[in-house]
């Protein structure tokens, strides 16, 4: 049995010396704001409906402060407190998670070599987002595989291919105008002759903005209205460099745009920053905003993509990912996957075919609003953006 090893965030408030863990507190806040409900959000933590008020009271006192309210009929709802209490705690996870995941790897590369027989292990490098953390939970239900999975950029990422730091590296390439340019990047790396793409999936990207779109925002022009705020990614990531390029297209300069140097590490990280209320906007992809119950605005689809030499498409473990990619249950996960579409999913191409952007769209079980963007592309064979 492989093992796995869990590095987890944890909040402590210090009042008078004493260090008092909030864990538990920040769940169940967390449940009676989606739920309105104590009884149900009770319920949700496994625990008794009065060892749920002794903890709102316990901590109410704690802060001197109330942190939800009661409405007569009416449910239950959080003060303005208690809903900075859960947006600090999910910032908190969503800008630690990735690099406490990244250590939790490191170590159990480490020790799982004197535990495990011969074990298969494939070495994975791609950036931060949904659908790749969702392939490797099925992986690592799979027998036989141990995904060692490391969070870099997408550059960076190639650059480990390169010198056999990994055995399969995550590259994201927008559709239209811009995916030259991004393309061009990559060539330094790899090549049709020693490395091939496996095709993973086409994802939405966009702006996030705050439920009711407040500002009245619309596209990547508004970002310089006096009054936005923006939050960033980190200079290192694909994301930041194709934002970068956006601007470029539309003669922008980062100077106009007001928190255009404040930055933050993932997807999700961006996105708690917006609905925490510190940015009124950032640039992302559509399953960040709607997890976080963000408005979103597409501005463009990137395709997804793994890249691998061609001499490890006939090792065993190779082939054991790709018939899970190809697969009903992940095919399941992508559709539940908001903004995220199967295209090619598990097809091996080459590298200037993907360089190029010609793609089939695969399955397309997605919400109405990517219904409206992709269907007008379902039955052509190359799918040019539809924004563009």
């Amino acid at each position: 049995m492989t093992l796995q090893i869990d590095i987890e965030t944890v909040f402590r408030f210090r009042k008078n010396g004493q260090p008092q863990s909030m864990a538990v507190m920040l769940d169940f806040l967390r449940d009676i704001r989606d739920t309105g409900k104590l009884t149900e959000a009770a319920r949700r933590g496994g625990l008794s409906y009065r060892h749920g008020w002794n903890l709102v009271n316990q901590w109410s006192d704690f802060f001197g402060l109330p942190l939800v309210q009661r409405h007569k009929g009416k449910g239950t709802t959080l003060t303005p407190f208690g809903e900075k209490l859960v947006w600090a705690g999910q910032r908190m996870a969503a800008r630690l998670g990735p690099q406490l995941e990244n250590l939790s790897q490191e170590l159990t590369s480490e020790l799982n070599p004197f535990l495990i027989d011969n074990p298969s292990i494939i070495r994975v490098h791609a950036s931060h987002g949904f659908a790749v953390p969702k392939l490797r939970d099925i992986l690592s239900r799979t027998p036989g595989m141990n995904v060692d999975l490391r969070y870099v950029g997408n550059q960076n990422s190639l650059v480990s291919l390169a010198h056999d730091g990994c055995d399969l590296a995550g590259l994201h390439l927008p559709r239209g105008p811009l995916r030259a340019a991004s393309a061009q990047a990559g060539k330094a790396w790899i090549n049709s002759r020693d490395h091939c793409v496996i095709g993973f999936v086409a994802r939405q990207m966009g702006l996030m903005v705050k439920r009711g779109n407040p500002q009245r925002i619309s596209g990547i022009e508004d970002l310089t209205k006096p009054d936005v705020r923006f939050v960033n990614r980190d200079p290192d990531s694909g994301t930041r460099e194709l934002f970068d390029r956006i601007l470029q297209q539309h003669a922008m300069r980062p100077s106009t745009i007001a928190g255009y140097e404040q930055i933050e590490f993932t997807h999700a990280a961006v996105a708690a920053y917006v609905a925490s209320g510190m940015a009124d906007v950032t640039f992302g992809v559509e399953a960040a905003a709607r997890q976080f119950g963000l408005d979103f605005i597409r501005v463009l689809t990137e395709d997804y993509y793994f890249v691998c030499r061609r001499s490890f498409l006939e090792t065993t473990p190779m082939k054991r990912i790709l018939d899970v990619m190809r697969g009903a249950e992940f095919q399941q996960v992508l559709a539940d996957l908001p903004g995220y579409i199967a295209v090619d999913t598990g097809m091996i191409r080459t590298v200037d075919d993907a360089f190029a952007g010609t793609a089939r769209l695969t399955r397309a079980q997605t919400d109405e609003a990517d219904q409206e963007n992709l269907a007008d592309q379902a039955d052509q064979e190359n799918l040019p953006d539809a924004a563009e």
